[in-house]
């Protein structure tokens, strides 16, 4: 079986997320990187090429070209990684899965609803693969939590607690991260709610199985002259009665990255959180409460079939990183050969990146209007 090869649009010189998906894409041996338009700057792509060793002559001035070219090669890449900001999403998603080429692409699913519908008709038209990079849907005790929920160990659900909080947008930031993040142009109407609020509902959503039926919500922009939000609170409804809240800001200072999800159903709870994410804490109403540990006794098949090293050897963000490309691989694969996807292989894709940008819009809207109850 060889190796998937794999072409990736952005993420050339100083861009961090373009090297985190290098790694994950390597780290299980499914995937070599062959090709790749890295900068919107055709000198720059080059350079950027020529460090990570790229053929020259698959190093390309603009993902059309990169587009055309691949299509046309016999041993074309397989997938095309996104890496870019948000706004960039849609041109390049919308080529490649036109060109035949399956898509990994990096959340949220675009900047505009427009864009996210351009992508989500581009896959049906394709019959081709897209895959979100969720990352957090990766981590081993994450896929063992959706496992309890789905066999009922907490019972009906009642209350779905989910926060992710950072501080390294508490002022005014400059930088290649921070830059396009703020610019509502580039990163949409969404700043904190578009960026780690989708990380935060799709957490939720993934392990609950729950479908967001409406939400109330409050956007604020704390530091002064900031033109999108970096800072959202919203409460929760979901189909089947459950209620819920999110908490989602770039301000709260002392929080480096915080995502934290608490589930509760009529007979038990769990509590993850990203920073400690290789235990679990588990407990059912009147018994003592149990810390399940990543790899440890008390750890699932749904869990173990995505841990990669004993217990007690934290695995943390690159390997759920690592997770979804592996996923992505599997369900190509399949795909490919006309097959079903394998028994147990989930990532996040093009229905979970409307969701998002559903939510997006919905909280946009609601915190228009007072914080009014609006449906997604």
């Amino acid at each position: 079986m060889r190796k998937l090869r794999l072409g990736m649009v952005g993420g050339g010189q100083g861009a961090f997320i373009g090297a985190v998906h290098r790694i994950a894409s390597r780290l299980d041996g499914q995937w070599d990187l062959v090709a790749g338009a890295l900068s919107s700057d055709p000198e720059r792509a080059r350079a950027s090429a020529a460090e990570l060793g790229l053929d020259p002559a698959r190093s390309y001035g603009s993902y059309e070209e990169m587009a055309r070219a691949e299509a046309a090669r016999e041993d074309r890449i397989d997938a095309v990684a996104i890496v870019t900001p948000n706004h960039m999403h849609a041109g390049p998603a919308v080529a490649f899965l036109d060109a035949g080429i399956h898509v990994i692409c990096d959340k949220p699913l675009a900047a505009t609803p427009e864009d996210g519908q351009r992508i989500a008709n581009a896959v049906q038209r394709s019959g081709k693969q897209f895959i979100l990079t969720h990352n957090y849907t990766g981590y081993p005790l994450i896929r063992q939590a959706r496992a309890m929920v789905a066999r009922g160990d907490l019972g009906k659900i009642r209350v779905v607690q989910v926060e992710y909080a950072q501080d390294w947008l508490a002022e005014e930031t400059q930088g290649k991260q921070a830059d396009w993040r703020v610019d509502p142009a580039r990163s949409g109407a969404g700043g904190a709610v578009g960026d780690i609020g989708t990380h935060a509902l799709n957490l939720a959503t993934f392990v609950t199985g729950l479908k967001l039926a409406r939400i109330a919500a409050d956007l604020d922009a704390f530091v002064p002259g900031r033109r999108v939000d970096d800072n959202t609170q919203v409460l929760l409804r979901f189909e089947g009665g459950a209620k819920g809240a999110l908490w989602a800001s770039q301000v709260a200072v002392g929080n480096e990255n915080a995502l934290r999800l608490r589930i509760y159903g009529e007979e038990a709870g769990i509590d993850w959180a990203q920073e400690t994410p290789n235990v679990m804490r588990f407990a059912r109403f009147g018994k003592p409460v149990q810390l399940i540990t990543r790899a440890g006794a008390g750890a699932e098949d749904a869990a173990n079939r995505v841990s990669r090293t004993p217990g007690g050897h934290p695995e943390g963000y690159l390997e759920g990183f690592a997770t979804v490309y592996n996923e992505a691989a599997h369900l190509i694969r399949h795909a490919d050969h006309g097959m079903p996807p394998p028994e147990g292989v989930h990532a996040p894709g093009i229905e979970a990146g409307l969701e998002g940008m559903r939510f997006i819009a919905a909280c946009v809207h609601s915190s228009a209007n007072d914080a009014a109850w609006t449906e997604v």
